[in-house]
């Protein structure tokens, strides 16, 4: 039972991974006119990336010094995710 769950805890935090690297990367694409957040479905995938990622986000934002217009919260939410995927499997093994 145990395999279950961890097996599940973990494949959740490797698609948010994969979720925020897709908001970071599509809110570069905006912001740089590659693609128009008008068009339907740039605009419901967009808002839906920001909907999952951005109360996460948020509160990393609040606690960063401004640099400028440069956002690195979604690299420290990463390496956050990393850290704690990490330490799960570790803890998860020492318990085996």
């Amino acid at each position: 039972m145990l395999n279950a769950v961890v097996w599940l805890i973990v494949t959740i935090l490797d698609l948010y991974f994969w979720v925020v690297i897709a908001s970071a990367v599509l809110s570069w694409l905006i912001a740089f006119n590659v693609v128009n957040p008008r068009n339907q479905l740039v605009g419901t995938i967009w808002d839906t990336l920001v909907r999952l990622t951005e109360p996460v986000l948020a509160p990393i934002r609040r606690f960063l010094p401004n640099l400028g217009g440069i956002d690195i919260s979604p690299v420290i939410l990463l390496l956050a995710l990393g850290f704690l995927r990490r330490l799960i499997v570790s803890l998860y093994v020492g318990i085996m």
